[in-house]
């Protein structure tokens, strides 16, 4: 259809993706983010080969693979430092023609609003209720204000107002019985692999290397939701000062300061709908996951490729989402599913039985098997913009 105008509710990797997809096939897009200023704070982001060639196809894969570091050397190790398995970047960049990367979130971010015209950003205005006012136009109330639009995306996150609106009989997200605890290093660190990750009993630590040489580390810990910590830094140097290098560097290398602590929430209960009327939700107000395939930003990108492919080629708006649902909902809601259960096999196990047998079975998998296990969800070819 012959592109006409559309307000996306949220302004992180999603909806501005979702935004230049629109932008790119001839919409006139309004981005509304509550955040004053449009930095998206917070550690790095690991990109498979599904959400570079979601960028490549919004114009901005080649900026950000020139920013990003390529994870080659790597794998999953014990506490003591000891292989369960061993990832080959190269050959997962031979199976689906990239490696995954690691990015800082907002360097991405970054690169995500050049894209778009200044104007096309409206920062500090908090986005109401959503109603169609009438069969082709739905409205976004603001501070005092209002604005009309042919559609509405809805990349307003996990705990998404819009969504709220759209199911309020959906119980919404919930606590997944974790936290995590994350930051970028404040100087480069020496290390002899671009990401590691490290199972132990009832925890977490992995990391991924950036271009400049500095890390990205993150903690995944069984906590109830609302744990905090007087010194984060502190408590994690006590929890992991004896678990392998470069672990403790890592967190030398780290100022207190750039901590941060996030419970995890998903969307365990499955929406019925990606979209409702002249309205599409998108990211993690569609399928927020836990994090343990890093998935989360990749599955944005390819909504919003996938939205803004379906509306320049479908007659109108309602026949463009019905295909959307129909695309995107089996495909996230199966990848959220393969997150929680890679969850369960991970940081959640605590009893040692548990722990030996998953170990074992990870040291006897054959590596050609893993890389199988990865394609499926990295193996995704996005529709074509134009």
């Amino acid at each position: 259809m012959v592109g006409g105008t559309a307000v996306v509710v949220g302004g992180g990797i999603g909806g501005l993706a979702a935004a230049i997809g629109l932008h790119r096939t001839g919409w006139a897009v309004r981005v509304v983010e509550r955040a004053p200023v449009l930095d998206d704070a917070g550690a790095a982001v690991s990109l498979a080969a599904n959400g570079l060639r979601a960028l490549d196809e919004l114009g901005v894969g080649g900026a950000v693979r020139q920013a990003a570091r390529g994870q080659y050397l790597g794998g999953t190790r014990t506490p003591e430092g000891r292989w369960l398995a061993r990832m080959d970047g190269r050959a997962l960049e031979r199976a689906v023609g990239a490696p995954i990367t690691g990015i800082p979130r907002a360097v991405l971010h970054r690169l995500l609003r050049e894209a778009l015209p200044a104007e096309a950003q409206l920062i500090g205005a908090e986005a109401g209720p959503v109603r169609q006012v009438d069969p082709g136009t739905v409205r976004v109330d603001l501070d005092g204000t209002a604005l009309d639009a042919d559609l509405v995306v809805a990349a307003d996150g996990i705990r998404s107002t819009v969504r709220s609106g759209l199911f309020p009989d959906h119980p919404g997200p919930v606590h997944s019985g974790s936290a995590v605890l994350r930051a970028i290093t404040e100087r480069p660190v020496d290390l002899r692999t671009d990401f590691e990750l490290t199972w132990g009993r009832g925890a977490e630590f992995g990391h991924i290397a950036l271009r400049d040489g500095r890390a990205e580390w993150h903690a995944v810990l069984p906590l109830p939701a609302g744990t905090r910590f007087t010194d984060p830094l502190a408590e994690l140097r006590r929890r992991f000062h004896d678990w392998h290098r470069p672990i403790p560097d890592l967190l030398d290398a780290t100022r207190p300061e750039a901590v941060l602590h996030h419970d995890v929430h998903e969307l365990r209960t499955p929406l019925p709908g990606y979209a409702v009327g002249r309205t599409a939700l998108l990211g993690d107000a569609a399928h927020a996951m836990t994090p343990n395939l890093g998935q989360g930003a990749c599955q944005a990108l390819e909504d919003a490729v996938t939205l803004a492919a379906a509306l320049a080629a479908a007659p109108d708006v309602e026949t463009a989402l019905a295909r959307y649902d129909a695309e995107r909902r089996p495909r996230s809601q199966a990848v959220a599913r393969a997150a929680r259960q890679a969850g369960r096999m991970g940081h959640q196990l605590s009893r040692p039985l548990a722990v030996a047998l998953r170990n074992t079975a990870m040291r006897l998998t054959p590596s050609a098997a893993a890389v199988r296990m990865i394609l499926r969800h990295h193996d995704w070819q996005p529709p074509r913009l134009g």
